[in-house]
């Protein structure tokens, strides 16, 4: 699955050693010759558990490489990843990320290793695979090198919590809809302008919930002021 992660943009900060990604197989570190990693829960219910030597194994043996690096696990029920936890996370050196599966891992293993849990959103998948391919996505951007520093500062949830303002390029006209006018005026002043209002527009569009009060009744001025 991770083998998605060597294109576009991660790939060149991978070949160029801005970033670095290993991926470390849980069953690898299995006691039987069946590499069996989980078992039956205590007290019944459906699904399999981790087990929890086989998961502080594989934890230690990651730690090896980077004893200090931060361990998170990729759950439903840790603290909803957003911009703010990406660059706070991209300041660390060393990330170990912890892919659960089936019903979830030993809460003995979670206790003692894990140092954070992250969730990329309030619903439930198969594996914990995609949702650290999202973490290590973001993250990295944020890494020195990797993007230009006017790339990352533009961006949606960078500086505020307003979206990015609407993005245009050749050709001009497309099946009827022309650009707007002011993107080819060379008013740089009025460019930036229309952006930020543009900005408060589509984030009051879109994710209303982003705006406080105040934010609202001044993207309502603005809207009026463009149908006017």
């Amino acid at each position: 699955m991770f083998e998605s992660l060597k294109t576009s943009i991660i790939e060149r900060a991978r070949k160029k050693n801005l970033i670095e990604i290993e991926t470390i197989n849980i069953r690898d570190f299995s006691k039987n010759s069946y590499n069996q990693v989980d078992d039956t829960p205590y007290g019944g219910g459906a699904g399999m558990v981790m087990m929890p030597d086989i998961v502080a194994d594989s934890i230690k043996f990651a730690k090896t490489k980077s004893p200090d690096a931060k361990v998170i696990y990729l759950t439903p029920q840790g603290k909803v990843l957003n911009q703010k936890k990406i660059v706070e996370l991209s300041k660390e050196h060393d990330l170990i990320l912890l892919c659960g599966h089936y019903e979830g891992i030993d809460e003995r293993v979670i206790e003692k290793y894990v140092d954070e849990e992250i969730s990329i959103g309030d619903y439930v998948l198969t594996g914990g695979e995609i949702p650290a391919m999202c973490l290590v996505d973001g993250v990295s951007r944020y890494v020195e090198g990797v993007l230009s520093k006017e790339s990352i500062v533009e961006e949606s949830f960078s500086t505020d919590t307003l979206l990015e303002y609407p993005q245009y390029t050749k050709p001009y006209e497309f099946e009827g809809m022309k650009v707007p006018e002011i993107l080819i005026s060379g008013n740089h002043q009025k460019i930036d302008e229309w952006r930020q209002d543009q900005r408060l527009i589509t984030t009051y569009n879109k994710r209303k919930d982003l705006l406080d009060e105040t934010q609202r009744n001044l993207a309502k001025k603005i809207i009026k002021k463009y149908k006017d």
